[in-house]
């Protein structure tokens, strides 16, 4: 069944109507002749109509191949005229006008004017007339169904009907008509970039005359300002719809109709999980500690032996459960025991000084208050700022807030309490570690092994080629380029031992991401091997008097040595996808098996690990492959004008691109193979991770437990970028004296030329720094968000044990154990997330059913200990996977604590108290919910996490970091002085670096998953123009990247060394780049601040179609001077990465547009306001009226 579109209608009756729209609003044809629709036989056009379509401005816009003609004149006209009225005359003036002034410079422009024209009417009258006089159509609607972006002409038509030709020419983006008489030999791939230009600037909407006059303005570049075109926001939403993460696919969490089935789907998901993943072992392992602990506990020998506080040896297993690899319990159990000692230290300290002297003991209750301010103050700062001490610091709150708070309310001490949470926290580790070490244990390379296979799985994936392009793989690729990282750090964070050598894994990382990297790079959208006896043609014949004189054997000859690039290359270059495909097989079954976890992770059995006879065929299909590209490059059987055309080189750079990620596959398979001979058995490995980069992470248990993880690496991710890009430095801009004269002998030395930027990456020297500017540095530093969380946390605990050190009816405090409620708001509050309302609910929901089942369960059986731990069975299984494997952690931790302890004290206490079993729950439940839900209030009113707004500063960020990151390619890779080509190093460090950044958008979408969490009273948040505006920011940095790999291999040298060429460039150079420069920055600042964006920006489009024109006119002044050799040069490669180059280039204005209409989208846009002329001319009228008195 063909699709149908919202009204009713499929694409073949939508296509059909706006054949008509077209055919009764476009001008006539002004070339006659018989044409064939591009694509829908390969055979008679095997190339030039099978190329993809790339995303240019927000929607499907063709590649530089679509503005090729698409076509193809076939024979002379016959029969009658169907053109014989001429066009509208202000069109046929424009044209007439422009052949007479533009003919001998730029003559294609005058050929693309008249195909528009022609293009426009031509395909209407072939879609709706059929069999029209002097038109005949073959085959059906299939092939130009795919080459129509009819959603986008849809959306046109219902928004403007008055626009059919406008929209029919933009939405008709691989259809044209190719002119007869302006077939040239000769298109540069600046020709075809500047066509993509002309579809962003048109002629009407700009003049590049300037007579002659230049203004240098002291280096600063001259902006141009065109009109704006108007903000069509509904197309802009509807676009940006398709551009959201997977989450937003299902109903959202907020939503109460979506409540009941998403539990019931959780449930379901939970039992699969539990029964027949490795999820089901993490909660056996888990369970069986805590269970061994709690009914150890219910033994009374045991119990007395612990003293009063047994349940801190259960608190201490959940704390450090042993749902984690061997090394991170160990390095967990070592991190617990020396933030419990600090804490009881600190505590001790505090006691004896507040009962040391009569004075003191004057102030007992203020010096121990002061004690814990200052301790909880520290280890605060401490969680927020050292991810890698996050157990010490929690089990040292802990511990004081014990220390400090129990048994305190006279000022006599039991010290005997010091002994009653020591032995039992150290008891409680001990059974954490058998039980790892016993129960399935993990030596910590199954996770790197996981990893390693969802990589090499997504990896396979992308080479299934040809593809339409999916973004969606993209950023799972982008999200395996970062979890590689991840599961490496991991490996040398902690102790393993495992058969990988954790050197071999930073390099087996490199060469993965290098794969990934190519990966990325590579268009998936091409025709090459398509089939070519799939659809039929589509003929079109049209007459008409004024037509140009048709050479046939100049078109056929092209078209035959197209299809000769298209077989000879197809065959070689699918061998070498095969080969890839194959290898990353392999090496996926060789990985397998040195992790030893094949036989659960995968692939099959049947899948050889053998990676030496591949790498001969691999080997053997690149020599295939180079011998048959330098056949056709080399030997002369192509001519030059189709080494120059779009449609050939851009299959070329398809191959080339092929061929370097064989390469990067190949050096992984060697890599691989040479972990198989040094592999034997698993060794011990410490970590190695270095220190200082290890004080800021922490291994993935960890991460989990302490809840916030997005948040969390979000600022982890950014500063990482900060740091890297502190170390790109601009030279400070001093302008010239007026007095100053031009100095020849100085050359185009970016001194004098008034370059104001200039990369120094790494082999730059900052100055030193004075000590005043240190301390003012430490008192800025002292003002983030780890100062804030230390003083929140410094309050709220305060605070809360305010009640704890008064003499006056302080009994309470100690009977029911009231300093729990300090030590859960401890607990609960995150330095970053602070919880929405429904954290509040949950946990406050979560302690209050863990007090009531502590209650049940001791009223089932009178505190029966059999009784009590199938209740315990019953309800922490479910409550301990919520805590150690479900996304909502803290809300799990607060029901196990909440649980454990009332339970644990209504079996010490329960049966010797005065108050009723009952009654104890209740309130010792009430302190439970009083510490969980304080901190949540404190969060939402002092410095709030709201993720929405992190995700403006972060598009804000991305936004200025895309500027640093253009201007270093700029300075580095394109517009490099003499001598200072970019070097290996340069070249590491820019893949690190846009490594981060890669990692900085996975982040970003994390944070867009974050705002459907948070409520908001004014209206709901529309995510749509937040993701659509990363996503092209993330466009514009992917062409960002292949400017920088296609200008390694495409250096225009013959411009730079000549002194007078690149002195005529040099302003237009620098206009291109500024005003690039100038739209971030304002977008940027305009996202930070919330500010509206000014209605008019300079123009980078403008920029960019005078410096094309005035490189087009340069290197035709060249041309007619260059020797053989540079002509020969030119034939080669230089052709095939300068169309990626220039491509990628205009890609990156083409995304500044969108990234100006997002942002608008926004914020806003500042419009004039006609009132405040209407002061200024009222103004205006009292002066004069103040002169004529």
């Amino acid at each position: 069944m063909p699709e149908r579109n919202a009204d009713g209608s499929s694409d073949e009756q939508q296509l059909q109507h706006a054949a008509d729209a077209a055919a009764v609003s476009a001008p006539p044809l002004a070339h006659p002749g018989t044409y064939v629709v591009s694509g829908l036989k390969a055979r008679a056009m095997p190339v030039a109509n099978r190329l993809p379509q790339k995303r240019y401005m927000g929607h499907s816009q063709p590649s530089a191949s679509a503005f090729s003609p698409g076509l193809i004149p076939q024979s002379q006209p016959v029969g009658g005229s169907n053109c014989d009225s001429p066009p509208p005359p202000c069109r046929r003036a424009d044209t007439e006008k422009a052949r007479v002034e533009e003919e001998a410079a730029m003559g294609w422009r005058v050929q693309r004017a008249a195909r528009a024209a022609c293009r426009r009417r031509a395909i209407g009258t072939s879609v709706v007339k059929g069999t029209a006089d002097g038109v005949v159509v073959g085959g059906g609607l299939a092939g130009i169904r795919r080459r129509l972006d009819v959603r986008y002409f849809r959306r046109r038509k219902q928004q403007q009907d008055g626009h059919h030709d406008d929209g029919i020419a933009r939405s008709l983006g691989k259809l044209h008509l190719a002119d007869p008489g302006s077939a040239t030999a000769s298109r540069r791939s600046s020709v075809v970039d500047m066509a993509h230009i002309d579809e962003m600037v048109p002629d009407d909407k700009m003049d590049t005359d300037t007579y002659g006059v230049e203004e240098l303005r002291d280096g600063f570049f001259d902006g141009m300002f065109l009109k704006p075109s108007v903000l069509q926001e509904q197309e802009l939403l509807e676009h940006a719809e398709e551009t959201l993460p997977a989450a937003f696919d299902k109903g959202s969490p907020l939503a109460p109709k979506y409540f009941l089935p998403r539990q019931w789907h959780e449930l379901k998901s939970l039992t699969r999980r539990v029964t027949k993943t490795r999820a089901g072992i993490r909660l056996l392992k888990t369970f069986t500690a805590f269970f061994i602990a709690y009914v150890l506990c219910l033994v009374p020998a045991v119990r007395d032996w612990l003293g009063r506080y047994p349940d801190i040896m259960v608190v201490s297993v959940i704390i450090n459960h042993p749902a984690r690899p061997l090394g991170a319990q160990l390095d967990g159990a070592i991190l617990t025991i020396v933030g419990t000692a600090a804490g009881l230290g600190w505590g001790v300290v505090g006691l004896l000084l507040s009962t040391s002297t009569l004075a003191a003991q004057a102030g007992y209750g203020g010096i121990l208050a002061l004690f814990l301010a200052l301790f909880m103050t520290a280890t605060a700062f401490l969680r927020s700022f050292w991810n890698r001490f996050y157990q010490a610091a929690l089990c040292a709150g802990i511990a004081i807030t014990f220390t400090t708070l129990a048994e305190t309310s006279s000022h006599d001490i039991a010290w005997s309490k010091l002994l009653s949470y020591g032995i039992p926290w150290l008891m409680g580790q001990a059974i954490a570690l058998v039980v790892n070490c016993v129960v399935f244990p993990d030596a910590g390379a199954r996770a790197l092994a996981t990893t390693l296979h969802k990589s090499l799985l997504v990896m396979q994936e992308a080479l299934v080629i040809p593809r339409p392009r999916d973004n969606r793989l993209r950023r799972r690729l982008a999200k395996t380029f970062v979890d590689l990282s991840t599961a490496a750090r991991d490996l040398k964070l902690d102790i393993s031992i495992t058969r990988f050598r954790p050197d071999d894994i930073g390099d087996l990382r490199n060469l993965m991401q290098a794969v990934i990297r190519a990966l990325l790079s590579l268009e998936t959208e091409t025709y090459l091997f398509v089939d070519s006896d799939q659809e039929d043609d589509v003929v079109i014949t049209v007459n008409g008097p004024s037509c140009v004189p048709l050479d046939n054997a100049s078109t056929t000859s092209d078209a035959d040595v197209t299809a000769k690039v298209v077989s000879e290359m197809a065959a070689p270059t699918r061998e070498v996808i095969s080969s890839m495909a194959e290898g990353l097989l392999r090496c996926h079954a060789a990985l397998m098996d040195l992790s030893g976890y094949r036989k659960y992770l995968g692939p099959a059995t049947e899948v050889s690990p053998d990676l030496g006879p591949l790498q001969i065929r691999i080997k053997q299909a690149k020599a295939a492959f180079d011998m048959v590209e330098s056949r056709l490059l080399e030997s002369g059987e192509l001519p030059p004008s189709t080494i120059r055309d779009s449609e050939v080189v851009q299959l070329f750079v398809f191959a080339r691109h092929v061929r370097e990620t064989a390469a990067t596959i190949e050096h992984l398979m060697v890599k691989v193979e040479s972990m198989q001979r040094i592999s034997d058995w698993p060794r011990l490995y410490l970590p190695s991770y270095p220190f200082r980069k290890a004080l800021h992470r922490s291994n993935a248990q960890v991460r989990h437990d302490r809840g916030g993880a997005a948040a969390t690496s979000y600022d982890m991710t950014f500063i990482g970028i900060v740091r890297l890009l502190d170390k790109l430095k601009s030279r400070e801009h001093h302008p010239l004296h007026k007095a100053d004269g031009p100095d020849e002998s100085l050359g185009l030395r970016a001194e004098v030329s008034h370059a104001t930027m200039d990369a120094k990456v790494d082999g730059f020297s900052p100055p030193k720094e004075s000590i005043r500017h240190k301390i003012w540095h430490t008192l800025h530093r002292l003002q983030g968000f780890e100062s804030r969380y230390a003083f929140k946390v410094c309050l709220v605990t305060t605070l809360l044990s305010v009640p704890g050190y008064m003499d006056v009816n302080s009994v309470w405090w100690d009977k029911y154990e009231v300093w729990w409620a300090v030590t859960m708001s401890w607990i609960a509050m995150h330095p970053r997330i602070g919880g929405n309302l429904q954290d509040l609910v949950i946990r406050a929901s979560l302690a209050i059913l863990g007090a009531a089942w502590s209650g049940a369960a001791y009223a089932a059986g009178n505190g029966n200990p059999y009784v009590m731990a199938v209740f315990a069975a019953i309800y922490m299984i479910p409550m301990l996977y919520r805590y150690t494997q479900s996304t909502h952690p803290r809300s799990g931790l607060v029901g196990c604590l909440s649980f454990t302890v009332i339970s644990l004290g209504l079996q010490v206490n329960g049966a010797d108290s005065d108050t009723s079993p009952a009654l104890l729950a209740v309130l010792k439940g009430t302190v439970f919910v009083v510490g969980t839900v304080a901190p949540i209030p404190v969060n939402w009113v002092l410095w709030p996490f709201v993720a929405r707004h992190e995700l403006r500063y972060a598009l804000s960020s991305m936004l200025f970091f895309m500027s640093v990151i253009y201007r270093g390619v700029v300075a580095k890779y394109v517009y490099f002085e003499e001598g200072e080509n970019p070097t290996p190093e340069d070249v590491q460090r820019s893949e690190l670096l846009e490594g981060r950044l890669r990692e900085g958008f996975v982040r970003i979408r994390q944070l867009l998953i974050l705002t459907r969490k948070e409520m908001r009273l004014r209206a709901p948040f529309d995510a749509r123009p937040y993701s659509a505006l990363a996503d092209t920011c993330e466009r514009f940095f992917e062409y960002l990247i292949a400017v920088r790999q296609s200008a390694l291999f495409y250096n225009p040298g013959h411009i730079r060394d000549n002194p007078v060429a690149a002195q005529q460039l040099l302003s237009y150079r620098r206009d291109a780049v500024a005003s690039i420069l100038a739209n971030l920055y304002t977008l940027a600042g305009a996202l930070r601040s919330q500010r509206k964006v000014p209605r008019y920006l300079p123009s980078a489009a403008a920029a960019r179609k005078r410096l094309l024109l005035k490189s087009a006119q340069v290197e035709e002044e060249m041309a007619r001077s260059a020797e053989e050799s540079d002509v020969q040069w030119h034939k080669k490669w230089s052709n095939i990465y300068s169309f990626s180059y220039n491509e990628s280039l205009t890609g990156c204005v083409a995304q500044l547009e969108e990234l100006e209409r997002y942002t608008k989208l926004i914020v806003g846009e500042q419009r004039f306001d006609v009132d405040d002329f209407k002061d200024e001319e009222h103004d205006v009228d009292d002066v004069v009226n103040d002169d004529d008195m």
